[in-house]
């Protein structure tokens, strides 16, 4: 905690000014961020980041496993839902990307190679959440046996299946109907700092290169 306290007060004394301005703008204009990022709530995924992204700019959502519900998902009340359609509806955001990561926790739970404790019932309904992706590795990659190359595998699959459920949301079909928004699939590789965004037409993720 105490380090905390500490990178509080050092923001504030030392690194504040530089953004002085854009806090004051934005605490007068409100947010208006132009993309829903969701990922992971690995410490070690930083939206903000790996995205060289101002205050302001990403709507980020973070949780276990970078999970996205189905629109239909009963139980306890689906936070990851309401910002969807907070970002979709409210703040109107142009794009929503889906950024799983490697050495994912929840994909090791999912491959059975990390226990949940029966003290974490929470924690094990929600990767529940994930188990269709875990259907399409059994069925599509059992030609891989290396745990690592499983692991990207499931956490892939993992962002193409959140892709698929953000299509049962009504407010993204409409949205995705009148062309305003666009969705996207990203894998980020911790030991390199590398994203890899998904190609409809390779049906790969490919390393994601700036538009010209």
């Amino acid at each position: 905690m105490q380090r905390l306290i500490e990178g509080v007060h050092k923001f504030r004394n030392e690194e504040f000014g530089n953004f002085r301005k854009l806090f004051r703008k934005l605490s007068q204009t409100g947010q208006n961020p132009h993309t829903l990022f969701i990922t992971c709530s690995d410490s070690r995924v930083l939206a903000e980041l790996i995205t060289h992204s101002q205050p302001g700019d990403l709507f980020v959502v973070k949780n276990i496993g970078n999970i996205v519900p189905p629109a239909s998902a009963q139980g306890d009340t689906n936070s990851t839902a309401a910002a969807i359609e907070f970002a979709v509806e409210t703040l109107r955001v142009a794009d929503i990307v889906i950024c799983g990561h490697s050495q994912c926790g929840a994909i090791s739970a999912l491959l059975g190679e990390m226990p949940i404790p029966e003290s974490a019932p929470h924690l094990r309904n929600w990767l529940k959440l994930a188990e269709p992706a875990l259907e399409i590795l059994k069925q599509q990659y059992k030609h891989l046996h290396a745990s690592e190359e499983r692991s990207t595998a499931a956490a892939e699959e993992n962002v193409l299946y959140g892709l698929d459920n953000l299509h049962s949301y009504p407010c993204v079909q409409d949205r995705l109907a009148d062309g305003s928004l666009s969705l996207h699939g990203w894998f980020f590789k911790i030991a390199t700092a590398e994203l890899f965004a998904y190609d409809p037409e390779s049906r790969q993720f490919t390393p994601l290169v700036a538009e010209k």
